[in-house]
């Protein structure tokens, strides 16, 4: 999510939660500190040419009885674990949107306001535990597998959302909405994803955090060349919101951290699970909104009243609601085949692969959703945005399982560019 993340792993007990935070001790290494709770484990030293999870570790001395936890470490474990069930929070919401949305309704007649001001907050919180001069030391470091997942962020969704919305004929609106959502930034989900993947989580790190402030010239950008020929796109307009709700939180947040320290290092712990539930409530409104719509537009019409419950699902999923869900599969599947295709064949090795397919495939779908609320007349341009919000965390954190269970130092035949 940011430079500074409590995340879950399946490693033992005292070892599960682990407070990655880069430092710059030694110019040519990546130190990866655990928890304050945890001084007394060893440090994990990670040169910064081989990326995590293919680094050599350093001899630590493990403690011979480590040190019993304390309440607040269980207190930050259990938030640590909340915040890393995102895709069961949306998934559960979309369900509860197909079947009731008038569970959303306080939120969604509030918008498109309540959507801008729940990504502001929740890209503050991001800015909260983000160090941007540890960005750019790392920047600086690494730049040749930086930019290239930038350019590969920015080249390859964009292109396959143009590409698959042809394909598939969708609707003037549907087009427009998956071309944003391929032109958003990197999602912060995909640095838990990748951690689970064992991939290398700086690069990640570092490719959310540049493609993110990269979002405020580059989406409108991209989305007026390619959305452009469906309906009017208001660069100008796209690029004030995005720093509005983008960059200027970040910058604050980051700006709070330097200034009072003691005050951010007593809301950071809940700072992931807050942007967690934060996401998921902005994608779950939008999807209900849309869901009405679908319903009265297309079930209603078909279906007699009596008609079952599994026939009502089979008729929302084989008209326009299915069409979406297969474009954004198959958009998110590129991303991340496509993704770890070119990243192999630019030599990288495997946790660069994996870290690039997880970041590429992966997009900041909140922004998508709010952009598309905000600039574009019809609501329907916000559906493929916040139908991503849940296919593309489920379909990412399979893909992370998926790759926890095979070691990325197996692949020994691919030599990774010098920086």
């Amino acid at each position: 999510m940011s430079l500074s993340l409590l995340l879950t792993s399946t490693r033992p007990p005292l070892l599960d939660r682990t407070h990655f935070k880069i430092t710059h001790a030694n110019p040519k290494r990546l130190t990866f500190s655990s928890h304050p709770s945890f001084r007394n484990l060893p440090t994990l030293i990670l040169s910064s040419s081989s990326g995590c999870g293919s680094g050599h570790e350093e001899s630590g001395h493990l403690p011979v009885s480590p040190p019993k936890p304390t309440s607040l470490d269980w207190q930050q474990n259990v938030l640590s674990t909340a915040a890393s069930l995102y895709p069961l929070y949306v998934t559960a919401g979309g369900i509860i949107a197909c079947f009731n949305p008038s569970a959303f309704s306080w939120f969604v007649k509030r918008g498109p306001a309540s959507y801008s001001l729940s990504l502001g907050l929740i890209m503050l919180a991001m800015g909260l535990t983000l160090e941007l001069k540890d960005l750019i030391a790392l920047f600086m470091q690494r730049p040749l597998s930086i930019l290239f997942g930038c350019v590969a962020q920015y080249t390859i969704m964009p292109a396959f959302g143009l590409i698959v919305s042809k394909a598939l004929g969708l609707s003037p609106s549907f087009s427009v909405g998956l071309i944003l959502l391929g032109c958003c930034p990197g999602g912060t989900a995909s640095n838990v994803v990748t951690l689970i993947a064992q991939g290398d989580v700086p690069l990640s790190i570092v490719m959310t955090g540049c493609t993110t402030l990269g979002a405020v010239l580059l989406t409108p950008f991209l989305t007026k060349i390619l959305a452009g020929t469906y309906v009017p796109v208001d660069a100008i307009g796209l690029s004030i919101s995005t720093l509005q709700v983008v960059v200027a939180p970040i910058l604050l947040g980051s700006y709070m951290q330097s200034k009072f320290p003691a005050a951010v290092k007593t809301v950071t712990p809940f700072a992931p699970l807050f942007a967690v539930l934060a996401s998921s409530l902005l994608a779950c409104s939008v999807f209900s909104e849309n869901v009405v719509r679908l319903k009265s537009s297309m079930v209603a019409a078909s279906l007699p009243s009596d008609a079952s419950l599994i026939l009502r699902i089979q008729s929302i999923f084989s008209g326009e609601m299915g069409t979406i869900i297969l474009a954004v599969l198959l958009l998110h599947f590129a991303g991340f085949f496509v993704g770890y295709i070119s990243a192999a064949i630019a030599g990288f090795k495997e946790p660069q692969r994996r870290a690039i397919s997880i970041e590429v495939g992966m997009q900041n779908s909140s922004l998508g959703v709010v952009l598309a609320a905000s600039h574009f007349t019809s609501p329907m341009v916000a559906l493929p945005p916040a139908m991503s919000a849940v296919i593309m965390n489920i379909m990412g954190s399979s893909l992370g399982f998926f790759w926890r269970y095979i070691d990325p130092s197996d692949s020994k035949d691919s030599t990774q560019p010098q920086d």
